[in-house]
């Protein structure tokens, strides 16, 4: 038994490693992304209700709102993204 084609998969490429690399920074933007829509959910979630209604958002718009964080309801102008260096 000839084991030399057995380790065929240690001779990557700069391509593959590359694609590598490019699957798991989409991951981690995404793994990222999902945790401030969290932290921004849940953030609006801890408001009361006349809070909510100074910054123009009912209580059943959270969702939509944490979900489409670079979109306003009323489509009148774009929201800042958060970033993660803001206190």
């Amino acid at each position: 038994m000839n084991t030399a084609h057995g380790v065929t998969w240690l001779d990557q490429t700069p391509a593959s490693t590359r694609r590598v690399s490019n699957l798991f920074s989409r991951y981690w933007g995404a793994f990222q992304e999902r945790r401030k829509r969290q932290r921004l959910r849940a953030t609006l979630c801890d408001l009361d209700d006349r809070e909510l209604q100074d910054i123009g958002i009912a209580r059943g718009e959270i969702d939509y709102v944490a979900s489409n964080r670079a979109i306003d309801s009323r489509r009148i102008r774009s929201i800042p993204p958060i970033s993660g260096t803001d206190g």
